[in-house]
């Protein structure tokens, strides 16, 4: 299943070890899901996560992230983002975000911050969930 992670579903999953966001990242070599990848979306999560206060709060270097952004990298799909479906969502640094989810024929989008990703789902029938709505449905489906 191919699905889209929010930057702040990463952020959450690096800086605490106990919940649902990085209980996603441990499972994405599993297989049992695929992140779709873009390119701008890809420079949004080493800018946010290279920032002072997360390196802070994560206890991690520039390098390490580079570690992470490599292990995403090696287990995501990248898309092409060939068109602009602009505006598209109540905050427009979220678009890109959108826009991959739909370029790509995403699944589902994890994110934390599910309301101002509802007209993707009205518009384009791509579930939203949030990280643990997005456990549940894994563990679900391990289960059948």
């Amino acid at each position: 299943m191919d699905i889209v992670l929010d930057t702040n579903v990463l952020v959450a999953g690096l800086r605490s070890h106990g919940g649902a966001s990085h209980n996603i990242l441990t499972r994405l070599p599993d297989g049992n899901f695929r992140l779709l990848l873009s390119v701008p979306l890809f420079i949004e999560y080493e800018a946010v996560l290279k920032r002072p206060e997360h390196l802070l709060a994560t206890g991690l270097d520039a390098a390490d992230i580079d570690t992470v952004l490599d292990i995403i990298a090696a287990n995501a799909k990248a898309v092409r983002l060939h068109y602009l479906w602009r505006p598209m969502l109540r905050d427009p640094s979220d678009d890109m975000v959108g826009e991959l989810a739909v370029a790509g024929s995403a699944k589902i989008l994890v994110t934390l911050n599910i309301r101002d990703f509802r007209s993707l789902t009205r518009s384009f029938g791509i579930p939203v969930l949030s990280p643990g709505e997005f456990i549940a449905l894994l563990n679900e489906d391990k289960s059948r």
